[in-house]
């Protein structure tokens, strides 16, 4: 005899990404038009909301379903007191962040026009990210996938290492930083998500395909992709060894502070659920096309269930391009 199977899938466990780096404390204001010169700007909106590159992105896991830890530093005064209140209200394990003594708290002014582009004007005491802490391969035990960005390189590098050895991907959010950083830390990054202005700068050209080949052939160990906001995205294939482009969904964004973190966030925490790459970069760049259709820099991140009905209404899949490596 032959006993009914349930077609019903198995529970699984939500998977816990570590996110590491920068916790701010930002304030936004829209206006209509972006400034260009002296004198008073009036905007008509806005909002205080604690983000950042590593916090957003832990914003985005937790949102869509997935365990988010977060590793960071803010200072001990008032400002810092805020951060760590509103990302633990976001569902982020914030145990993790550093309150240093005499420190003042990362915090930044945001102008974002009506087309959805911003002006950031940050500020990072040095004070905040001098402590180095080792890290060893059981204290990312725990968790499925680590993410860093390059506001913290000490301790980003030290996660990275740890997770190589603790055999999970160890992803690094590629954005512009201060000379050196990316050549750091991109050797002990199993994934490397580049942002334009950065790749445009570490390889020398505006040409997204041609990007990308520089780039993997630089960082040949890891995976290689970068954003380019709506031109899409693009990464290397190493099965095909081709450059594929994900063209970018198409909206009239209203507000893309916080778009790339986003794209981050998914993109770690649908890599370590085991999809298949391009069904990684398509939930990230939905994810990320989603959040700017909202005015608010990360509150604007989807949740599993607005992402999978974004993207069964999304046609597009990534296309193989060849060129010449220069």
């Amino acid at each position: 005899m032959i006993s009914a199977i349930s077609t019903q899938a198995p529970p699984t466990r939500a998977r816990h990404v570590l996110c590491v780096g920068a916790a701010v404390f930002d304030t936004l204001f829209r206006v209509r038009v972006m400034p260009t010169g002296q004198g008073k700007v009036l905007p008509y909106d806005m909002q205080q909301i604690a983000e950042g590159m590593a916090a957003s992105a832990a914003f985005a896991v937790a949102r869509l379903g997935g365990k988010a830890s977060l590793w960071g530093a803010v200072g001990d005064d008032e400002t810092g007191e805020r951060i760590v209140a509103d990302l633990a209200g976001s569902g982020i394990d914030i145990l993790g962040v550093h309150r240093v003594a005499g420190a003042r708290s990362a915090v930044s002014t945001i102008l974002i026009d009506d087309d959805g582009e911003r002006l950031i004007i940050p500020f990072y005491d040095p004070r905040l990210h001098q402590a180095v802490y080792p890290v060893t391969a059981d204290d990312v035990a725990a968790f499925d996938a680590v993410l860093v960005d390059v506001r913290w390189p000490e301790l980003a590098l030290q996660a990275l290492l740890a997770a190589n050895k603790a055999g999970i991907p160890a992803v690094l959010d590629g954005d512009v930083a201060s000379d050196g950083v990316i050549e750091r830390l991109a050797p002990a990054a199993t994934h490397i998500v580049f942002s334009q202005p950065a790749a445009e700068c570490l390889a020398g050209t505006p040409d997204p395909v041609l990007i990308v080949r520089r780039l993997k052939q630089r960082f040949s160990h890891a995976f290689v992709s970068a954003t380019f906001g709506n031109r899409g995205c693009y990464w290397f294939n190493d099965e095909r060894a081709c450059v594929c482009h994900l063209e970018a969904p198409r909206i009239a964004a209203i507000d893309t502070l916080a778009a790339g973190d986003i794209f981050h966030g998914t993109f770690a925490l649908m890599l370590c659920e085991g999809m298949a790459i391009e069904d990684v970069m398509r939930s990230a760049s939905m994810a990320a096309a989603i959040k700017c259709l909202t005015f608010g820099g990360r509150m604007g991140a989807p949740d599993g269930a607005e992402l999978d009905d974004a993207l069964r209404n999304w046609p597009a899949r990534a296309v193989d391009i060849t060129c010449c490596s220069k």
